[in-house]
């Protein structure tokens, strides 16, 4: 059975991961990055071989490489693995068709709604905050809602009400989903994109799960700015 291999839970070095002319982070290292500043992800770990260890299934399988961005499109990514053989059968399958990335495994979350939140730098308007349907439907429906950040508390609001997924989160149908926790999450992320505005150019949280109480990042990419050259 594959273990726990190496947790990577530190924030990288944004700095450093720049100069030395990365263009992005892993899915594990943008993880960290939001473990950093207190965002919830799943407990994921990165291994990149087979030892003993526990999992709890059901498990998300997923390649982890800066340079594979859209896991999805390229067969990167496995959910619902249910025993150690399906795992191990997974993690062999993603090793042959990747073996020079390692492999992430976490726990499958699951969520009342599914939304997106990002951030993405225009040229000329700077920083802006990014919110909306998530999972599937994003590229379905495309509706979002963008500020430019930082945001208060009061755009947070506006933001939950612009949108289709802002509306599921007032109790539609009965889904009980915590519209506060995702307030707070648009306030944390606005931060983040006014504090690390020279080294992120784009980062996309889709899905964030959200759930009866609290919600979780379950995916997430982020686009580094390229370094700083002396004029």
């Amino acid at each position: 059975m594959m273990g726990e291999g190496t947790i990577h839970h530190s924030p990288p070095d944004l700095n450093k991961l720049t100069e030395e002319g990365r263009k992005a982070l892993s899915e594990s290292e943008a993880k960290a990055l939001l473990r950093g500043y207190g965002i919830p992800t799943p407990d994921f770990k990165v291994i990149d071989d087979l030892v003993e260890g526990e999992f709890r299934f059901p498990l998300a399988v997923k390649v982890n490489s800066p340079d594979i961005l859209h896991k999805t499109e390229v067969g990167g990514v496995f959910l619902n693995i249910s025993d150690p053989i399906e795992l191990r059968e997974t993690f062999v399958r993603l090793k042959e068709r990747f073996p020079h990335a390692s492999v992430l495994v976490e726990p499958m979350e699951r969520g009342e709604v599914e939304v997106i939140i990002g951030l993405i730098k225009d040229p000329s308007f700077g920083m802006a905050i990014m919110f909306g349907m998530g999972g599937i439907f994003t590229e379905l429906y495309r509706d979002v809602v963008f500020r430019m950040v930082p945001i208060s508390e009061a755009d947070a609001e506006e933001m939950l009400n612009e949108v289709t997924a802002g509306r599921l989160l007032q109790g539609f149908r009965g889904i009980k989903a915590d519209r506060g926790a995702v307030k707070w999450l648009l306030l944390k992320v606005s931060s983040m994109g006014h504090e690390l505005n020279e080294h992120i150019s784009q980062m996309d949280l889709n899905p964030v799960m959200v759930k009866e109480r609290g919600c979780v990042v379950v995916d997430a990419k982020v686009i580094l700015e390229g370094p700083r050259r002396e004029q």
